[in-house]
């Protein structure tokens, strides 16, 4: 079984979030489904139907996170340095645009680039493994070509 490549950080918020699957939806959505049968006639029932839509939902989402969290295998930036590799947080200037933009390359179960952090598999961060501060990087992008130099690299 493949490992999925994760900071402390994502595989921490990926536990909170089933925790709170379990804990917390698990229980509202079996008591919603409860009360929707007491109206009645399930054929016809919006409530019913939406509750065992939510609860598939919830179910799915729950296996979903186990085989992931099964999955993992954490890894500590903190512990790292030297090029560019998971973990590590990059600041990048756009050589076009002038645009500086900092990411931390992360697992693809952490990503979420508004909040900078940017998948291990994307193109960009599959450019940027392996390079050092000062290098330049050239990126195929849904844009076009980009072009970016790298300003810095931390492991935090």
């Amino acid at each position: 079984m493949e490992k999925i490549p994760m900071t402390r950080a994502g595989h921490a918020a990926l536990d909170d979030e089933l925790k709170q699957l379990k804990s917390v939806e698990r229980p509202a959505v079996i008591k919603a489904i409860a009360e929707a049968r007491e109206h009645g006639d399930l054929s016809e029932n919006a409530e019913y139907h939406a509750a065992r839509e939510r609860q598939s939902f919830v179910e799915g989402r729950i296996k979903e996170l186990e085989s992931i969290i099964g999955r993992a295998e954490v890894i500590d930036p903190a512990r790292l340095s030297g090029s560019i590799k998971f973990g590590a947080t990059v600041t990048l200037v756009d050589e076009d645009t002038e645009e500086e933009r900092t990411y931390q390359i992360v697992g693809e179960a952490e990503a979420d680039l508004e909040r900078g952090l940017l998948n291990v598999r994307s193109p960009l961060a599959r450019a940027l493994i392996g390079k050092d501060e000062g290098d330049t990087v050239e990126v195929r992008s849904p844009g076009g070509e980009k072009s970016y130099e790298i300003i810095s690299i931390r492991f935090v």
